[in-house]
């Protein structure tokens, strides 16, 4: 995976996380999402696999809006498509 589509990814979820609307359950777990795309300890695979384990989390919120939500699928899609 290419360092500029990781720098797209967590730029999109930095956008949604600021969003005054987004609960702050789903902004602590896009925080979270971001530390493991941004740990430069683990391989590419593990920080992908974690973020995805995340951002599915976030996917499934009933408080989250569908925009929001759409986003959040475009990247679990990006994502999973380097798995």
């Amino acid at each position: 995976m290419a360092n500029d589509d990781i720098n797209s990814i967590l730029n999109i979820l930095n956008v949604i996380k600021e969003d005054d609307g987004i609960p702050r359950n789903v902004k602590a777990r896009i925080d979270s999402a971001i530390c493991c795309l941004n740990n430069g300890e683990r391989e590419i695979p593990l920080k992908i696999n974690s973020a995805l384990q995340e951002l599915e989390e976030i996917s499934t919120d009933k408080n989250l809006d569908e925009y929001n939500r759409l986003e959040i699928l475009k990247i679990i899609g990006v994502l999973g498509g380097y798995q």
